[in-house]
């Protein structure tokens, strides 16, 4: 019987328990982790545990990685951060706890191994199925920019950058983070129906975006931070997991039409108190909370972390209509939901709410225009129309309120999706950021404008700061990867995917991505077998259209194409013509760049840097399409 940590392992009857309880575990997992154990402390390489376990069959190296990773699952394990398992990229593994024998009085092994300065990085064993999210070709290079999908799989590793910590794994060390960050937790509602939701939700992304306009303070994203929410988990592992020295929590209680909000401002390391308060509000009177909160926090921050510097937060222009308000943050919910036709549809709806009972509500017009932007692009309604609607309603919020960020970011993607008004776009992104400094959107949507005209050091740089800001949501490892990517930075970029991987084992489009980074460096056989693990069926015909021609297989890559032409020729224009322009057929690639300036795909701008389409680049045609979408040649 072998103990580490709270699991003891039964190698006689092959069950693992912990804490008393026995952990259910697949046989040969139980071996792979059995093997380990029993050489813990020691370098064990691919080919050793495959002999020992698969000594009588040929086994590829893809099982065993599969059972590492539902090895590290089962433990509880993080490949960036482990506390059991360890990856030495090309080398093998090291079981790195302490192991003892039950009713042994010393360690066999006291694995007190230095910390490792980069993470290290488990291979990919491929999504599962698909969450059912929007499908269409049009939507695959727009996930760089807008990254709205929640995060819906349980966190399989904290994802934050190595800068942040320092000392032991386990323990967040104070030196390590500025004290200028900070997370939001989503507010827990405490009302005796459970129905305030979207109330306590609503109240948390507000204080977001409030604290966001504080220069030089970081503030961590929406996504990374609701990733808490009904967790209940320490705030010294919240600081740690999210790379930040402070928290903000609260609670929120309804009872008919009085509201009770609890708020609290912690020390991430050491759990200490820097500021608390309790506001109680008639619900007539509620809509100003987020302002006397963000500024009673901000003002502490600043006080006590800030040295003095730095400014309030300046209060919102905000609805003095309680109906008018509520159904905003009904329609903030749903807008934070998903991609569906549905949850959109309700945030739609919720937001002409919201404008109807207060038309000069700035906050909804915003709102309202980003959710129709969402629709236009998924194509749950006109494009043209959403577009054309989603850019008055941005023009009409900047209006009411100059202010306004959220306005500008929403103008901007309009600029940038359906106008391609380059300047434009970049105007409205600087004021966006120019009001909330620490926005991560406004970063997402800079680096995003940054790459498709050909800067991609500087898209590169903005996007690590999206990965700063929210760095538990798998979108933003998978936006520095297509950087990567497109930089020509292949293992980094493969290294980064297996982030995303590791936050949401079914990200979609990583494998196609991953696939096509391995075309375009010269292994086209490893990229089938990664591509065919893509669980979008557009992406998984595209890449396979690449792979095969890369192979040699023309016919299989005739197939693809024609299946890909076949089902989605009306919104895969783009994807379509990447096949033809690395196949070397330019005149089939042509026709369908130009059907797809015509249809104003989502995919289009990215023609400058896209490596697929390098073989255009010195043909005329390239040029003056270029001129057409005012991008410098």
């Amino acid at each position: 019987m072998k103990l580490f940590k709270t699991f003891r392992l039964d190698t006689a009857n092959h069950l693992l328990w912990c804490d008393g309880n026995r952990v259910p575990m697949a046989p040969k997992a139980f071996d792979v982790l059995a093997y380990l154990v029993e050489h813990a402390g020691r370098l064990v390489t691919q080919d050793e545990i495959l002999e020992a376990l698969w000594s009588e069959t040929y086994v590829n190296p893809e099982v065993l990685r599969k059972y590492i990773l539902e090895v590290r699952k089962t433990l509880g394990d993080r490949p960036d951060n482990p506390e059991f398992i360890e990856t030495l990229p090309k080398r093998g593994y090291r079981f790195v706890a302490p192991v003892v024998e039950e009713n042994a009085a010393d360690p066999l092994v006291a694995a007190t191994l230095p910390a490792i300065e980069e993470p290290a990085i488990e291979e990919n064993t491929g999504p599962a199925t698909a969450p059912p999210e929007q499908e269409g070709p049009s939507g695959k290079y727009k996930q760089w920019k807008l990254a709205v999908l929640p995060v819906l799989a349980v966190l399989v590793a904290a994802a934050i950058a190595g800068q942040h910590f320092r000392g032991t794994r386990n323990r967040l060390d104070a030196t390590s983070l500025k004290n200028t960050s900070i997370a939001v937790l989503p507010f827990e509602d405490m009302s005796a129906a459970k129905d305030e939701e979207y109330f306590s939700d609503g109240l948390a992304e507000q204080l977001i975006n409030d604290l966001a306009k504080i220069s030089g303070l970081k503030v961590v994203g929406r996504s990374s931070a609701f990733q808490f929410k009904g967790r209940n988990e320490d705030v010294r592992e919240v600081g740690r997991k999210l790379g930040v020295a402070n928290v903000l929590e609260g609670s929120v209680r309804r009872d008919g039409n009085h509201v009770s909000i609890t708020t609290e401002l912690i020390k991430a390391y050491d759990g200490f108190q820097l500021w608390s308060q309790t506001y109680d509000r008639e619900i007539k009177a509620i809509f100003g909370v987020e302002d006397d909160i963000a500024q009673a926090a901000s003002e502490a921050l600043r006080v006590k972390l800030l040295g003095g510097n730095g400014q309030p937060v300046s209060p919102n222009l905000r609805s003095t209509n309680a109906e008018a308000y509520q159904a905003f943050l009904q329609a903030q919910y749903f807008s934070g939901r998903g991609q569906s036709k549905e949850e959109l549809g309700k945030a739609l709806a919720y937001t002409d709410t919201a404008i109807k009972l207060d038309e000069k509500y700035a906050p909804a017009w915003a709102l309202r225009s980003s959710v129709q932007n969402e629709m236009a692009e998924y194509g749950l309604i006109d494009p043209t129309e959403g577009y054309r609607k989603a850019r008055a309603d941005a023009e009409r919020a900047i209006a009411l309120d100059p202010a306004l960020a959220s306005a500008y970011l929403a103008l901007a993607n309009t600029q940038i999706d359906y106008d391609w008004d380059w300047d434009a776009a970049n105007i409205s992104l600087t004021k966006a950021a120019s009001l909330e400094p620490g926005n991560v959107e406004a970063f997402r949507l800079r680096s995003h404008l940054s790459r498709i005209l050909g800067d991609l050091d500087q898209a590169t740089r903005l996007y690590e700061q999206v990965v700063a800001l929210d760095p538990l949501r798998p979108n933003s490892y998978s936006g520095l990867e297509y950087l990567l990517y497109v930089g020509g930075r292949y293992e980094d970029a493969q290294a980064t995917l297996q982030k995303a991987l590791d936050l949401n084992p079914q990200a979609t489009y990583v494998d196609l991505t991953m696939g096509e980074a391995l075309i375009v460096e010269g292994k086209p056989q490893q990229a089938l077998a990664e591509i065919e693990k893509e669980p979008i069926e557009w992406g998984k015909l595209t890449g396979r259209a690449l792979a095969c021609h890369a192979l040699g297989r023309e016919q299989d890559s005739n197939a693809a194409l024609a299946s890909l032409i076949e089902k989605y020729g009306s919104a895969g224009a783009f994807q379509i013509a990447q096949v033809y322009a690395y196949r070397g057929e330019s005149d089939r690639s042509f026709e369908w760049l130009e059907r797809a300036y015509k249809q104003r795909d989502p995919g289009l701008p990215e023609i400058k840097t896209d490596p697929l389409l390098k073989n255009l680049r010195h043909d005329p045609r390239y040029t003056e399409l270029l001129n057409k979408m005012h991008l410098p040649a």
